[in-house]
């Protein structure tokens, strides 16, 4: 089963996770690549996985490439709103657009963050 891993995450805590694999790789241990698409805020990872865009890559998950009709279809919604919504979830990293169509070549999504109370 192939995962997306969706973090919120400073670009110094990626930067740490790249280079940490690094020294890794030089020491002979593999590293496996783990598909991830980082946010730096809850804010801007909702906006981008608003239910409605997160309804768009379930109908996805799994099925090869499909035309936005299709999608739109699939979501019951309008296809313009649904163009509109692929386009942001495009542009984030999260479904990739194919020659077929768009596609989220994954079967599943792992949130990987924590909450914790305002100080």
């Amino acid at each position: 089963m192939t995962t997306l891993i969706v973090r919120l995450s400073t670009i110094a805590d990626a930067k740490a996770r790249f280079v940490a694999a690094g020294e890794r790789a030089l020491a002979g241990e593999v590293v496996d690549a783990v598909p991830s698409v980082n946010f730096s805020s809850y804010d801007d990872m909702h906006r981008v996985l608003a239910p409605s865009r997160l309804a768009i890559v379930k109908a996805l998950a799994g099925r090869g490439a499909l035309s936005i009709r299709e999608v739109a279809r699939r979501v019951d919604r309008d296809v313009q709103a649904v163009h509109r919504d692929i386009t942001t979830l495009i542009n984030a990293g999260v479904i990739d657009r194919t020659e077929s169509g768009v596609e989220f070549p994954y079967d599943r999504i792992h949130f990987e963050f924590d909450v914790s109370a305002a100080a």
